[in-house]
């Protein structure tokens, strides 16, 4: 399990980027706390719930990113 926020700052393409704890980028200030998931696929899901168009961090949830 590992946890994981969204940050609510939208990338210039709009998405919002799915970090988990460890990350370089992992946000720290204006995120969504999305909690523990077993992959990024769960987080993702999760942070659906807060944004439209919603990314995996390319380092850290590579198997979700997807622009």
């Amino acid at each position: 399990m590992a946890y994981y926020r969204v940050n609510n700052n939208a990338q210039p393409n709009g998405d919002h980027e799915v970090h988990k704890t460890g990350c370089n980028w992992y946000p720290t200030a204006n995120y969504t706390a999305l909690g523990d998931h077993s992959n990024c696929h769960s987080a993702v899901r999760e942070a659906r719930k807060y944004h439209t168009q919603v990314n995996g961090c390319y380092y850290c949830s590579n198997e979700c990113h997807t622009s």
